[in-house]
């Protein structure tokens, strides 16, 4: 395990929120396993117990901060493009895949140690709690957006639940990714295409409404 280095003058770098992520990460990936207590991982990487808790109070709200940061970087990222504002909602939930995918790979390891920890799917795990909730207020601008401009289709009722719908599809982005053995994981790439385009089927104007309308046509018809 990973301990903080001293600087050249023998004494011990300041302890910061940076050094004991760096150190978490090192002692998951190390040992294959999270350390079985706070006390015992500040002795390995020699900080004082209370020096871990200026900055988190356990193990699980560094792996939240970790997830957080990832869309945060990629929001930040989109935001600064001048080009991303004039995009279609489907260029924008293609781009923000793509995005975050690219922005992965430099912690990949990292990514797929917590992946593969999570068994039960019904379940969220707990480091996924704010990434889930930035998700959630990003993908509902994009529906409003898509609503405005007519591109996404309004459903009483159905179209509350378009934000849950993109929450299932990352999940499914992230799982692809995590199986993918192709070079440049070119096959997530064209995953994510294919089911953004699919998803856009559903929850943009096209069959489903024709069939809710040849329905309802169908429902009041038979009442004649």
């Amino acid at each position: 395990m990973e301990t903080l280095k001293k600087s050249k003058s023998g004494k011990k770098s300041a302890v910061n929120a940076e050094a004991i992520e760096n150190a978490y990460r090192d002692a998951l990936l190390s040992e294959g396993k999270s350390p079985s207590s706070v006390f015992s991982f500040c002795k390995h990487i020699g900080i004082k117990e209370s020096e871990f808790y200026n900055f988190y109070a356990s193990f699980q709200s560094i792996e939240n901060t970790i997830w957080q940061r990832y869309i945060d970087n990629v929001k930040s990222r989109l935001t600064a493009d001048r080009d991303y504002a004039g995009f279609t909602a489907r260029e924008k939930i293609l781009t923000f895949y793509y995005s975050l995918v690219e922005s992965l790979k430099s912690d990949r390891s990292f990514v797929l140690f917590l992946l593969k920890t999570w068994k039960n799917p019904t379940i969220q795990p707990s480091y996924l709690k704010g990434f889930h909730a930035s998700f959630e207020e990003w993908a509902n601008r994009v529906i409003a957006e898509g609503k405005a401009s007519g591109e996404i289709a309004k459903r009483p009722f159905v179209d509350e639940r378009y934000h849950h719908l993109l929450w299932l599809h990352l999940l499914f982005v992230l799982q692809f990714w995590s199986h993918d053995d192709s070079a440049d994981f070119a096959k997530t790439d064209a995953a994510i295409e294919k089911s953004v385009n699919l998803a856009f089927d559903l929850i943009g104007k096209g069959i489903l409404d024709n069939a809710l309308d040849f329905g309802k046509f169908l429902y009041q018809n038979s009442k004649n």
